[in-house]
């Protein structure tokens, strides 16, 4: 059974939870990804804090942010299917019926080349569209939902979109979900400071601990294993993993090589193991990838 997230939010002492812990912001317009991570560390006056893929300035939604020893994470985290929901103009008149049939032929692997004022290289890359939809139309406006795989660009998807229909461009972008995060159970930055104020000031820590997420929520995206308690000290150290330390070694034996899963010990998160090649000779069967010591 993998770990109460819910318990452990609700139990945690409040300081080891900041110390450990995510925050699903929804970005507002003209911010960018690191103005939300300077004023969330502005709030509770920590040095690390991170965010788990960047969001353009225009673009509102939802953006998690990990706090000091959660920021580790962030390469779990942010590899994961992202969708939004957002508006185009078409800069022709085309016909409902012409624009869903251009716009499946978007929908599944495509190819992309990162807009020019892109962080990362600029080559072409392969990226997969899972979802590619109209949800309202009026006059040359058009609302969209898209689902797709990270690193995908929106912007540049609906420009390639207009060069087979006579030219369209983005006007609008909201991303609704990143991986396990979707933004009806997002929150503001002035709700995170107002919660926050609660607690600093007042000792009241009731709001923000509804908005604290334990990182331990990474047992959601990763396979669950538990160890047994007699192994814990030395796993803490980082020594590799045997098969005497797992409770049930045949979760991991169903597990690829080079495949990643998460270890507990009851509800207290251990570490992030890769699963390796076993040896004749050998009864190591993983070693760490991330530890929380």
């Amino acid at each position: 059974m993998n770990p109460n997230i819910k318990n452990i939010q609700a139990e945690k002492p409040i300081e080891e939870l900041i110390n450990f812990s995510i925050i699903n912001i929804d970005k507002p317009t003209e911010h960018t990804s690191f103005d939300v991570v300077a004023r969330i560390r502005k709030i509770f006056g920590i040095k690390k804090v991170g965010h788990f893929g960047t969001l353009d300035p225009k673009v509102t939604g939802v953006l998690p942010i990990s706090l000091n020893r959660a920021c580790k994470l962030s390469d779990y985290f942010m590899h994961h299917d992202k969708e939004y929901i957002g508006k185009m103009y078409v800069h022709k008149d085309v016909r409902g019926g012409v624009l869903r049939k251009e716009m499946e032929k978007f929908i599944g692997k495509i190819k992309q080349l990162p807009p020019v004022k892109s962080s990362v290289k600029r080559v072409e890359r392969e990226r997969t569209v899972n979802k590619f939809k109209i949800k309202e139309i009026e006059g040359k406006t058009v609302g969209f939902h898209c689902d797709v795989e990270a690193g995908t660009y929106i912007r540049k998807l609906i420009h390639d979109l207009g060069q087979e229909i006579g030219g369209a461009h983005m006007i609008k972008l909201v991303r609704v979900r990143a991986g396990i995060f979707n933004l009806k159970e997002s929150h503001t930055i002035e709700e995170v400071k107002e919660a926050y104020d609660l607690w600093n000031k007042k000792g009241d820590e009731s709001k923000l601990r509804k908005i604290l997420i334990p990182a331990e929520i990474l047992s959601k995206i990763l396979p669950f294993v538990e160890i047994k308690e007699e192994s814990l000290d030395q796993l803490l150290i980082g020594r590799p993993i045997y098969e005497e330390d797992i409770k049930d070694i045949s979760i991991v034996n169903e597990l690829e090589d080079e495949e990643l899963f998460i270890l507990f010990s009851g509800d207290k998160f251990i570490e992030v193991a890769k699963k390796i090649e076993k040896k004749e000779d050998s009864k190591v069967i993983a070693k760490p990838d991330f530890v929380l010591n």
